[in-house]
């Protein structure tokens, strides 16, 4: 199958706080006339954001087409959770036209995009692209994530996770698997921490990428 017959993944990444889910919510939004599907990696007690996300629910992403991945880091449960979920978008009635992923905080992006090979579901689908969501003053201000205590929190809920990588050093995996950042909560930053911001993602980036602004979503 041609990639242009293939369903096209967009992998949203960026730590707990940044804006992942407010950015998909727009999305959801402003779908452009496309059937949205949407899987949201999880863990700790509570699904918070999977739960908001279906409180937006409307005809072009119903309810049934939103899925929580609740069982631990979605790059160590690929066999187990991830692949069985995908399989389950694609026998939907109506399958979707796009899926969104928005992976957790502390999910190494490398390893699930090489998920995206495995044999049951390299031949339907295909990923068009990784956005990573980076909060702006919190880059610029080297704490990467705007709630590192929540961080933490959410890192000691999930034995699979490595509890010893810095922030800085996840940050940095997230930009280099990234073919976007969106600088989120920009209108909460002021001038200099914007640039402040841009010029550490262009430092940490190993190669030129677009850097946007955005605020509550676009």
């Amino acid at each position: 199958m041609s990639d242009l017959a293939k369903i096209p993944v967009t992998v949203i990444t960026g730590f707990l706080g940044s804006g992942k889910t407010t950015l998909i919510r727009h999305l959801m939004a402003n779908p452009q006339g496309k059937r949205l599907a949407v899987l949201v990696n999880e863990f700790g007690d509570v699904g918070v954001d999977g739960d908001i996300l279906k409180s937006c629910a409307d005809e072009n992403c119903p309810a049934e087409n939103i899925v929580e991945l609740a069982n631990g880091c979605i790059c160590c449960t690929v066999a187990d959770d991830f692949i069985p979920t995908i399989e389950t978008l694609m026998a939907l009635p109506q399958k979707p036209d796009h899926i969104l992923i928005e992976t957790s905080g502390l999910a190494l992006p490398k390893p699930l995009l090489k998920a995206f090979d495995w044999p049951d579901i390299r031949s339907r689908i295909t990923v068009d692209g990784v956005v990573a969501v980076a909060d702006a003053e919190a880059v610029a201000n080297g704490r990467f994530a705007p709630d590192a205590a929540a961080v933490d929190a959410q890192r000691a809920a999930d034995d699979s996770i490595d509890h010893e990588t810095p922030l800085s050093e996840v940050f940095e995996d997230q930009i280099a698997c990234a073919d976007i950042v969106l600088l989120s909560k920009a209108d909460l930053a002021d001038e200099a921490q914007r640039a402040a911001a841009r010029a550490h993602v262009e430092a940490e980036a190993p190669r030129k990428l677009p850097i946007l602004d955005m605020a509550e979503g676009r």
